[in-house]
């Protein structure tokens, strides 16, 4: 596991995939000649461009976030397979993205469809995610 990397350009292309599907998705209502209906749709238009590649380059910037959590994963997983640690980021499509990456180089591929069973429901992601969540921050004391 010790040369094992994420940072490679077929591992960003994957990683980064819904970012790239945004992206092109924004390109492409861009490109439809509404104008010549309404300039009613052309600013429906913009607007849905507007959104698609703010989403697409916000995934995009958290490559680093996602370097760093490749390297928690790997960390927590280097000793014993501990199921535990992935539930977090099995509940979205990116994370889903990560933990397939984290578990090939583990040479774990095989325990993906047990892990998919902590997935929670799309409605209850919803629910969780429109309300206030409560953070608790620890701060270690270091020792001079």
């Amino acid at each position: 596991m010790a040369g094992k990397t994420i940072s490679t350009i077929p591992r960003f292309i994957y990683l980064n995939a819904y970012a790239f599907l945004l992206m092109f998705m924004g390109i492409g209502i861009a490109l439809i000649p509404l104008y010549n209906i309404s300039l009613w749709f052309v600013a429906m238009q913009a607007i849905a461009f507007y959104v698609c590649e703010k989403n697409a380059f916000r995934i995009f910037r958290s490559w680093k976030d996602k370097k760093r959590k490749y390297r928690l994963l790997m960390e927590r997983n280097s000793t014993e397979f501990r199921p535990e640690t992935f539930s977090e980021y099995i509940q979205a499509p990116c994370g889903r993205l990560l933990v397939k990456i984290v578990l090939k180089d583990m040479n774990e591929s095989g325990r993906y469809g047990s892990l998919l069973k902590m997935k929670k429901p799309f409605m209850e992601n919803l629910k969780a995610g429109c309300r206030p969540v409560k953070t608790t921050v620890y701060i270690r004391e270091e020792k001079s």
